[in-house]
């Protein structure tokens, strides 16, 4: 089992011929893993979540709903399988934090203070502008 509430058994996993380091094992054996996650149709995960993963990873996730990960940093495809199930953990978990909601804070006195002393330079500035374009 995946360390969140998702069973590998909702994990779809396809093996494919790799590039890269490996010499003559890139040619004879497929080592790159593909991960495929059925999001839309998940009973694992509720409604909000399948919208936040769907909202968050939607650079991942096909028309069809699917969310695909694929690993062949490894030689072996047992250690990419495992490299793409840790990938697939790690995504969605960051994928589901909630975020934090704002808590407002009243300004300083100095800080108004500085906010509109500021604005004060800035009202004059411009008004020395206009001053300038009527004389001509």
């Amino acid at each position: 089992m995946t360390d969140n509430k998702i069973p590998e058994t909702e994990l779809i996993f396809k093996a494919v011929r790799s590039g890269g380091k490996g010499g003559q094992n890139v040619n004879k054996v497929s080592t790159k893993v593909e991960l495929l996650f059925d999001v839309a149709n998940s009973p694992c995960l509720s409604e909000s979540e399948k919208q936040r993963i769907t909202f968050k990873l939607k650079s991942k996730i096909d028309k069809t709903g699917i969310l695909r990960i694929v690993s062949q940093s490894e030689r072996s495809q047992l250690l990419n399988k495992k490299s793409a199930v840790k990938k697939f953990n790690d995504i969605i978990s960051r994928s589901l934090i909630l975020p934090r909601k704002r808590i407002k804070t009243a300004l300083t006195n100095a800080s108004e203070t500085k906010r509109l002393e500021r604005k004060k330079i800035i009202s004059e500035k411009k008004a020395q502008r206009t001053k300038f374009i009527t004389d001509d």
